[in-house]
């Protein structure tokens, strides 16, 4: 395609035809200040941040929109500019709880951020009515506040476009316009699935997650509980970024160091839950295909997309792996295993999860997620809860020392660590699967390339001895929704099908810390914070979960047989069809 020249500030640039003014200033290192712009999903040129002048234009323009054409001058920054953004902000924040202070986002909020740049710190020429809300909490995992949305429609937007789900949108006109479900229901009464993208995709402190850090600390401190940990893969390779290390930047030592000095009484990877899921699943799908059982299996590791499934899809719940995620095998474990190797009643443990995932906190909460008598997990933290209990109890993150996870729960394999993002768990199952099919563990793969990225949907067919196995991954659940049309209409045939939640993966998880929209729209974090697990599997002593030895001897010792009696027990669920209403 053909590249325009146009002026910008003076200078002569030369950018893709097609592009907007806001795309031709980053190519000219131009920043262009935004708030409801989301790259793709969410074009609307409404908060107009982002307006510039265009010589001949009588108006400003939403550089969001506005495309260039041969010869276009352009000002970012003249007087007329930055006065209008200043008054912007000044009207936005005329209708906005200013109660910073004990926000969760403050020091990590665009609009702060922008009004700390163009120099505004009220808007008492605008002072008038106020729209006041009530919280809505009656969803598991978040919380609803009305009275610091600035009617951005960015969470709107990642709920229809990236989910397919859209049950929130814009009620009312005018002065009264408000964020909210159809009917004016509360959120827990729609068929939301909890994966909290909205959270991800707001700007300011309008969406946050529902702070289980209170009775976190107030486990720790109770004499008569023993508190142990676990943390799920994708939150190493994101947690750094709360404490200013660059996107990507595995920081698994820290993270173990920091929760030991938290005062858990165990410290745990759920990586190896995960290669415990690997074994179950793997041994499940093996059955089904040679058994005749249900197919596609489509793995149950993403709770929303679970959940999902159960709302949109009730037919296809039967296809789900009956395997529990990772960090509830876990957990029930640290309630069964861990116990009696410890000489604890289960009544007297608090488990915790870190979870780089918001509809981890409607898992834990689920029937059948209890196997002994006690829930398998108790409290779910996301990777910002952590952070916020790091910084609050004034450790010093970047200053520690690396520290290894707690045995035996402790051991993984680079399959493992690889769950943490989109491809990652049919990897890993394949890596075993093969295994367990041609017996040879020295002369078969390890990396399947092929499913392995960020593309919505992915195919592979693999040959293993004489049986031909096809698989399909996909993240995002408009993506999910999209797969799964192919499959009920016959359009596509798999055998194995992996579906995450999240776009990308865990790695972009509701609970993982929040990018600026700047950094979503033109950097590829995703793919930074996935090639941290990638790196991770690539130096692991183990690379397929088969060969975790710790796991290994708790199967000897404890669990029995793959699939047998005691495991199905423990770490296998049941699911619900729950159709489009709660």
């Amino acid at each position: 395609m053909a590249d325009i020249n146009i002026k910008i500030n003076g200078m002569d640039i030369s950018a893709p035809a097609g592009s907007t003014i806001l795309e031709a200033a980053r190519l000219a290192h131009i920043r262009i200040p935004t708030l409801c712009y989301l790259k793709e999903i969410n074009e609307i040129g409404a908060c107009r941040i982002c307006v510039v002048e265009v010589k001949g234009a009588r108006s400003l323009v939403a550089s969001c929109v506005y495309p260039i054409s041969e010869g276009m001058e352009i000002f970012t920054n003249t007087p007329r500019v930055l006065e209008s953004r200043r008054e912007t902000l000044k009207l936005i924040l005329s209708d906005h709880d200013k109660e910073c202070l004990s926000c969760v986002r403050s020091g990590n909020c665009e609009l702060q951020a922008l009004c700390r740049e163009y120099g505004v710190d009220d808007a008492h020429e605008y002072e008038g009515a106020l729209n006041e809300f009530e919280l809505d909490d009656s969803a598991p995992h978040m919380i609803r506040d009305n009275n610091k949305c600035i009617l951005c429609r960015r969470c709107v937007a990642a709920c229809e476009k990236f989910q397919s789900v859209g049950v929130i949108g814009a009620n009312n006109r005018g002065f009264k316009t408000n964020i909210g479900c159809a009917y004016d229901l509360p959120l827990g009464s729609t068929a939301c699935i909890d994966c909290g993208q909205c959270i991800n995709v707001c700007p300011v402190g309008a969406l946050y997650e529902k702070d289980a850090t209170a009775a976190v600390f107030a486990a720790i401190a109770d004499p008569e509980k023993t508190v142990f940990v676990q943390t799920a893969p994708a939150v190493r390779a994101a947690l750094g970024e709360e404490f200013g290390y660059p996107i990507g930047t595995p920081v698994e030592g820290k993270m173990a160091a920091a929760l030991h000095r938290l005062g858990f009484d165990g410290v745990y990877d759920t990586n190896f839950g995960a290669d415990l899921t690997i074994l179950e699943e793997a041994h499940e799908f093996i059955d089904r295909f040679t058994n005749g059982g249900k197919l596609p299996l489509i793995t149950s590791c993403s709770p929303g997309w679970v959940k999902f499934c159960e709302h949109y899809f009730p037919d296809m719940t039967d296809n789900l792996s009956s395997c529990k995620s990772p960090h509830q095998m876990q957990g029930a474990l640290m309630k069964s295993f861990l116990a009696q190797k410890k000489g604890l009643d289960p009544k007297d443990i608090v488990t915790v999860s870190v979870m780089p995932c918001t509809a981890k906190k409607f898992e834990h909460t689920r029937d059948d997620q209890n196997a002994t008598g006690y829930p398998d997990v108790d409290h779910v933290i996301t990777t910002r809860e952590l952070a916020r209990m790091i910084k609050r109890v004034g450790l010093q993150f970047t200053e520690l020392e690396d520290e290894p996870f707690d045995d035996p729960m402790g051991e993984y394999s680079g399959g493992a660590v690889i769950f943490g993002t989109s491809g990652g768990v049919m990897e890993a199952a394949l890596r075993t699967a093969v295994y367990w099919i041609t017996g040879d563990d020295t002369n078969t793969p390890i990396d399947f390339t092929e499913v392995r990225g960020h593309q919505g949907i992915k195919e592979a067919t693999y040959t293993v001895g004489d049986i031909t196995v096809r698989v399909a991954v996909a993240s995002g659940l408009a993506n999910a929704r999209e797969l799964l049309n192919s499959v009920q209409s016959g359009e596509k045939q798999y055998d194995f099908i992996e579906i995450m939640a999240c776009p990308g993966g865990c790695i972009n998880g509701g609970g993982q810390p929040q990018v600026t929209a700047e950094t979503r729209n033109f950097v590829d974090y995703r793919a930074k914070r996935a090639e941290a697990l990638y790196g991770l599997d690539k130096d692991a002593r183990i690379r397929k979960s088969h060969q975790n030895l710790s796991l290994n001897r708790m199967y000897a010792d404890y669990l029995g047989q793959i699939g047998g009696e005691k495991a199905h027990h423990l770490l296998h669920t049941t699911y619900v069809k729950r159709g489009l209403y709660k």
